[in-house]
C-alpha cells in the first residue's frame, strides 16, 4: 500500500486515503458503545456516570474544535492529521489498559481532543481535494464508522477473546498506518503566520454562510441531539423495550440508525441542498414519533422500523445541513467554518445526552426517553419553519 504513495498521489487515492482516515476516527468514536454495559457490569456505575464518560469524549472533542481546529490553514493538513493520529493511537492504548471508570474517562478525554483536531482537518482537506465529491465523503464518512464501530465491537465481544480490548488493538493497528502513510500525501495548503492566534477559542463563519447555518441550526442540533442519544443511552432503552441482553442488539440499533443515516446521503447526493434539508426534517420527525409509539407498545420490532425512518433522516438532515454551507467557504476559511459547524453538532451530540442521563434517575429511561423525543420533534417543526422561504425560493428557480 505504501508504493502507492511513492509517486504523486492522485485525487482518488487522496479521496481514498481521507475517507478511510475519517471512516476510522468515527469508528472508534462508536466503539465504546456497545461494551458500556460490560463496564456497568465490571465497575458498577450508573446511567449518569455512563452518559458523563460519553460527554466527557464530545467536550474534549469540542475543546479540539475551538482551538486547534483551524490550525491546518496555517500549518498544512499533513502535520495536524499526523499529530492527531498519534493522541488516537495513546487514546487507543489507554483503553486496552483501562481498570476503573478513570481510565475510561481518560481514554475518552484523550480521544475526543483527537477525534475533534481530526474532524475540522480531514474535513477540509476532503475539500480540497474535491469540491464535488468532498461534501459527500464527509458525509458518508461519519456515518458508516459508527456503524462499523459499533456493529464491529458487538460483533468482536460476542464471538472473539478479549471483549473489552480486541477491538482497541485493532484500531491502534489502523491508525499506525495510516501515520505511517500521511508524510506520503502531498500538501493541499501553504503555510501562512497566525497559527498562535489560531489557537485562541474562535468560531469562524464566512459572512456569506451565516445565514445558511442560522436556517440549517434547529434540524442538526435535532440530528445530532438524536445520535447523541442513540450511541449513550440506546443500547439500554432497547435492552429496557427488548428484555433482551445481548450486545449485538445494542450494536444493530446504532448500525441500523447510521446505515440508514448513509444510505440516505448516497441517494439524496444529487439533489438540491435546501431540499434534501427540508426532506431530511420530515423523515427525522416522523422517525421519532413512530420511536414513541415503539416504546409505548414496547415492540423491538417497532423499534427498529422507527430508527430506520429516523436513521433516514439523520443522513438527509446531515447531508443538506453540510452542503448548504461548507461549500460557501473560501480554501482558507474552510477548515474554520469545518470546525465551527462540528462544535455546533457536538454540542447539541453530548449536552441534551447529558442532561437526558441526569434525568433518568429521577424519571427512568423510558420517561425520559419520551420528554426527549418530544423535544426532537419540536426542533423538526422550528426547522421547518424557518427553511420555508428558502424552500419557496429554490422552487422559484
Amino acid at each position: 500500500m505504501i508504493g502507492l504513495f511513492s509517486r504523486p498521489a492522485s485525487a482518488r487515492l487522496r479521496l481514498v486515503y481521507l475517507a478511510v482516515a475519517l471512516l476510522g476516527f468515527l469508528a472508534a468514536s462508536s466503539a465504546p458503545t456497545p461494551l458500556y454495559q460490560l463496564y456497568q457490569h465490571a465497575w458498577q456505575f450508573s446511567p449518569a456516570t455512563l452518559t458523563l464518560v460519553f460527554a466527557v469524549y464530545a467536550l474534549s472533542l469540542l475543546a479540539a474544535l475551538l482551538t486547534v481546529g483551524s490550525l491546518s490553514d496555517y500549518l498544512g493538513r499533513r502535520p495536524v492529521i499526523f499529530v492527531a493520529l498519534l493522541l488516537e493511537s495513546v487514546a487507543m492504548l489507554l483503553f486496552i489498559q483501562a481498570e476503573s471508570v478513570p481510565w475510561l474517562l481518560a481514554a475518552r478525554l484523550l480521544q475526543g481532543f483527537a477525534t475533534g483536531m481530526a474532524t475540522s482537518v480531514l474535513g477540509a482537506a476532503l475539500l480540497d481535494t474535491d469540491r464535488e465529491q468532498g461534501p459527500l465523503v464527509n458525509s458518508l464518512a461519519p456515518l458508516l464508522g459508527m456503524a462499523c464501530g459499533a456493529l464491529g465491537t458487538s460483533v468482536l465481544v460476542e464471538f472473539a477473546p478479549w471483549p473489552l480490548r480486541l477491538v482497541y488493538g485493532v484500531l491502534l493497528a489502523l491508525f499506525v498506518v495510516l501515520a505511517l502513510l500521511v508524510w506520503r500525501l502531498p500538501e493541499s495548503v501553504s503555510r501562512q503566520p497566525g497559527a498562535l492566534r489560531a489557537l485562541r477559542p474562535s468560531l469562524l463563519v464566512p459572512p456569506q454562510a451565516r445565514g445558511a447555518v442560522w436556517r440549517m441550526l434547529p434540524v442538526n442540533i435535532a440530528v445530532w441531539a438524536l445520535g447523541g442519544f442513540f450511541l449513550s443511552l440506546g443500547p439500554s432503552l432497547v435492552r429496557e423495550v427488548s428484555g433482551l441482553g445481548s450486545s449485538l442488539v445494542g450494536g444493530a440499533l446504532v448500525a441500523t440508525l447510521t446505515l440508514s443515516g448513509a444510505l440516505a446521503i448516497y441517494r439524496l447526493r444529487l439533489r438540491p441542498a435546501q431540499q434534501v434539508l427540508a426532506l431530511g426534517t420530515g423523515l427525522l420527525a416522523g422517525g421519532v414519533g413512530l420511536i414513541l409509539l415503539a416504546l409505548h407498545n414496547a415492540s423491538l420490532v417497532l423499534f427498529f422500523a422507527a430508527t430506520l425512518v429516523a436513521g433516514s433522516g439523520f443522513g438527509a438532515g446531515f447531508l443538506g445541513a453540510l452542503r448548504s454551507t461548507l461549500p460557501l467557504a473560501e480554501t482558507h476559511e474552510r477548515a474554520g467554518l469545518m470546525a465551527t459547524f462540528y462544535v455546533l453538532s457536538y454540542l447539541a451530540f453530548c449536552v441534551p445526552a447529558l442532561a437526558a442521563g441526569l434525568m433518568v434517575r429521577q424519571f427512568g429511561l423510558v420517561a425520559t426517553s419520551e420528554v426527549y423525543a418530544l423535544v426532537l420533534v419540536g426542533l423538526c417543526a422550528v426547522a421547518g419553519v424557518l427553511n420555508l422561504p428558502a424552500m419557496r425560493g429554490a422552487r422559484s428557480i
